[in-house]
């Protein structure tokens, strides 16, 4: 039997800058991720941290789980909040541009999880456009949230919108 020749992938590409130099050829118009870190807020644990892995939905708190897109088939869940932030620079110097929070929870021993894909694509894409979505976490993780993107970095926190300290802060 002879080998058919595999078809070239046109999965998703993450790009660093820009890959194209203006030629205007392949990968034209793909997103760059280069921007962007997911977050873990551990609401029981008190604890925020980056798992790179998410931007594949294989972070240390995903992997091993089959999630299931209703909350009730999920009732020993542990609940997390999966923050996207988007970083930018301008005159002044690097900030927090965008920063969106998706629900989940993981049960760890029944190996099953919930979340809702489709809005964990929408707030990551909302994060990248600089959003400021974190309105409808609990006012405990939005301080934890707030607290670690400022012990991050500092200039980075004292750079970003008096928005996103408000949100986060509730002043």
């Amino acid at each position: 039997m002879s080998e058919q020749p595999k078809k070239k992938s046109l999965g998703f590409n993450i790009l660093k800058n820009d890959s194209t130099s203006g030629h205007g050829g392949f990968g034209v118009g793909a997103i760059s991720l280069e921007n962007v870190s997911p977050v873990f807020v551990d609401i029981q644990e008190n604890d925020v941290f980056v798992d790179i892995g998410a931007m594949h939905a294989r972070s240390a708190v995903e992997k091993g789980i089959k999630f299931l897109t209703n909350e009730d088939e999920v009732p020993n869940g542990k609940p997390y909040w999966l923050v996207w932030v988007a970083t930018e620079r301008n005159e002044v110097g690097p900030y927090y541009a965008g920063v969106t929070g998706c629900y989940m929870t993981v049960d760890r021993e029944a190996r099953r999880g919930y979340k809702l894909l489709p809005d964990h694509v929408n707030k990551m894409d909302k994060a990248m456009k600089r959003k400021i979505i974190v309105d409808h976490m609990d006012e405990k993780s939005r301080k934890l949230l707030a607290d670690f993107l400022k012990s991050h970095n500092e200039e980075m926190w004292n750079n970003s919108s008096d928005l996103l300290k408000t949100v986060l802060l509730g002043q």
